[in-house]
């Protein structure tokens, strides 16, 4: 991990969070029935989704603070397994793309895909849960990314009727903004690095130091990979 100081972009993002859970707690206390989150269920646990560059140095952070020698690797393990079927997942999508499918169908395939997150212990509990994403945050309650919408399926919110909806789309906005003004305080090479989303699988296995971030003297194989 870099020794950069990175606290100034860790608070506006924790920030951020806050305001995810507040909006999820407002609904679940409006929607008592209609929002089925409870200890011990971990159906977002699988779902498919990135992390941006702020995000996933907040949790590489948070995960390699809060882990270390056999049970870490035993994670990392799991995260090499994990980021091993997104890759296929994505090959496939990609190759879908190429034969002309729709991206409509192509986002419903993929959000159909399962793949157990490495921090699901054996007890179907967050290894890392006060520090998950904000997506893991918001995955109970109703969702829209642009004209796209989305609720748990285990949830009891009814199609067609209007719910309190958050809108994923800003929210990502602000990750952006938090890591473009991160990657512009560094003297990186890799001007578009806040473009990078990466699975938390690789999150994790990441080492985000001055190498990787473009500060230190490049490596080409890992150069190549964030190009």
């Amino acid at each position: 991990m870099s020794n950069l100081d990175f606290r100034i972009f860790f608070q506006q993002y924790e920030a951020l969070v806050k305001t995810a859970d507040t909006a999820f707690e407002r609904v679940r206390q409006n929607y008592t029935a209609e929002v089925a989150c409870k200890l011990g269920c971990s159906d977002c646990c699988h779902a498919l989704f990135d992390l941006s560059i702020i995000e996933a140095i907040y949790i590489n952070h948070q995960f390699n603070t809060a882990f270390a020698g056999e049970k870490r690797e035993r994670l990392l393990e799991r995260a090499n397994r994990a980021d091993r079927k997104v890759y296929k997942i994505k090959k496939s999508a990609y190759e879908d793309f190429s034969k002309g499918k729709s991206e409509i169908d192509i986002l419903g395939k993929i959000a159909m895909e399962r793949v157990r997150c490495p921090l699901l212990g054996d007890e179907d509990l967050c290894e890392l849960y006060e520090f998950r994403p904000i997506t893991c945050r918001l995955y109970g309650i109703p969702t829209a990314n642009g004209e796209i919408s989305h609720t748990c399926g285990k949830s009891g919110f009814s199609q067609g009727r209007s719910y309190p909806t958050v809108k994923m789309d800003q929210l990502y906005q602000k990750l952006y903004q938090i890591s473009s003004d991160l990657v512009a305080s560094i003297p990186t090479r890799y001007q578009k690095m806040a473009d990078i989303l990466v699975p938390l699988s690789m999150a994790l296995q990441t080492d985000y130091n001055e190498e990787y971030l473009g500060i230190a003297a490049p490596d080409t194989k890992q150069e190549e990979n964030i190009k």
